[in-house]
């Protein structure tokens, strides 16, 4: 079973590891889309209890990482409407794939942001992204419409958290 450790996204093997990330994402974007736009995450958006960012595996070597950010309202959406947390930059390198640590991971992040009273969870991905895709649909996410402008996004995932 895989350790995860909290992290702020400055943190050097954070850094490392979301660097690899958007280097992979780089090599492998379609080019009917255009350039991959990589974006660095804020830190304070990853601060407790607006969110988190974990790393994936020994913490002196972790093989992974990914983060959950709260999500404000806009202007026009009710008081009523769910805490929306956004599941981002979830990442295993290849060495640690095919082992179920992808899932573990968002099932952490899912965790996380109950706890900090999350009632939905939400990302982004692009299509080119297959088993990205299937992981999140077999965890219980379902297309929803668009909720950003991410250039490098094709489909957007929801899940009720409860």
């Amino acid at each position: 079973m895989p350790e995860f450790t909290d992290v702020s996204v400055s943190d050097p093997r954070a850094l490392a590891l979301l660097t690899e990330y958007f280097a992979d994402r780089e090599l492998s974007f379609p080019a009917a889309q255009g350039t991959y736009r990589p974006t660095f995450p804020s830190e304070e958006q990853f601060v407790p209890p607006r969110g988190v960012f974990l790393l994936l595996g020994d913490p002196a070597d972790p093989c992974g990482c990914g983060g959950i950010r709260r999500l404000e309202h806009s202007p026009a959406d009710s008081h009523t409407d769910p805490v929306r947390y956004e599941v981002k930059h979830l990442w295993v390198q290849p060495r640690a794939r095919g082992r179920g640590w992808g899932r573990l991971l968002l099932v952490e992040l899912e965790h996380r942001a109950g706890l900090f009273g999350a009632r939905e969870a939400v990302l982004d991905t692009n299509a080119s992204l297959e088993v990205a895709a299937g992981l999140y649909r077999s965890s219980g996410y379902e297309g929803i419409p668009a909720y950003n402008d991410n250039p490098n996004a094709t489909n957007w995932y929801g899940k009720n958290l409860g």
